[in-house]
């Protein structure tokens, strides 16, 4: 790390920020040959509290994306709620230049919903824009009984419906078992129901989707 103390603070301030919840990875990525080994010394020597992973090539998408779950999923268990909707962007932008633009636009997707969900406009507003970059018509939302369902509202519910639970819908669609909970409680209170019991009768009942 001799001459390279810029990097090496940027690294440091980085690090705190995942060790103290304000960010959820460091991810460190770039050609052979520009130093990133001496980086991720530094980072290994210096990352109290932190798990550090290091790979590379197809061994690395495998861990980068096991990263990106578990800390949907770490955060889906705490009660930072925002931070749980911001972390599925970031995952969503990861599947995107991975090329699997379908999953990366429920991460988004499911980032818009919470963001409108929480009131918060501004991230909403970018969520939506994202949204809309990909070719996905953005409407707005209701919640209340008698509401359409969007498109991943009402796949999980047919999920739901055939008997899987949140871990295995989650698995599916790369999402927390919490993040499900979350969509099958709107779910519930669009189509006036209590229970999953309730949703074979209620589905086959009426249109679920919305477009867009």
């Amino acid at each position: 790390m001799l001459g390279r103390s810029r990097d090496r603070q940027t690294v440091e301030q980085l690090t705190a920020q995942v060790r103290d919840g304000r960010s959820v990875a460091l991810v460190v990525r770039g050609e052979p040959g520009i130093g990133k080994t001496a980086l991720l010394d530094h980072l290994a020597a210096h990352a109290q509290g932190c798990r550090t992973v290091r790979a590379a090539g197809s061994e690395a998408e495998r861990n980068a994306e096991k990263s990106y779950r578990e800390a949907v999923d770490r955060l889906g268990r705490t009660r930072l709620r925002v931070e749980l909707a911001r972390a599925h962007p970031v995952y969503g932008e990861w599947l995107r230049r991975e090329n699997r633009k379908g999953d990366a636009r429920d991460q988004r997707r499911t980032a818009y919903d919470m963001f409108t969900d929480f009131g918060a406009s501004g991230y909403a507003a970018r969520a939506a824009g994202e949204l809309q970059a990909t070719g996905e018509t953005v409407a707005r939302r209701g919640t209340a009984a008698g509401a359409a369902l969007t498109p991943q509202e009402a796949h999980i519910a047919g999920l739901a419906r055939d008997g899987l639970t949140n871990p295995e819908i989650g698995a599916q669609l790369f999402l927390s078992p919490h993040t499900v909970e979350w969509h099958l409680r709107k779910v519930f209170a669009k189509l006036g129901i209590s229970s999953r019991r309730q949703l074979r009768t209620v589905l086959a009942e009426r249109p679920t989707t919305t477009p867009g």
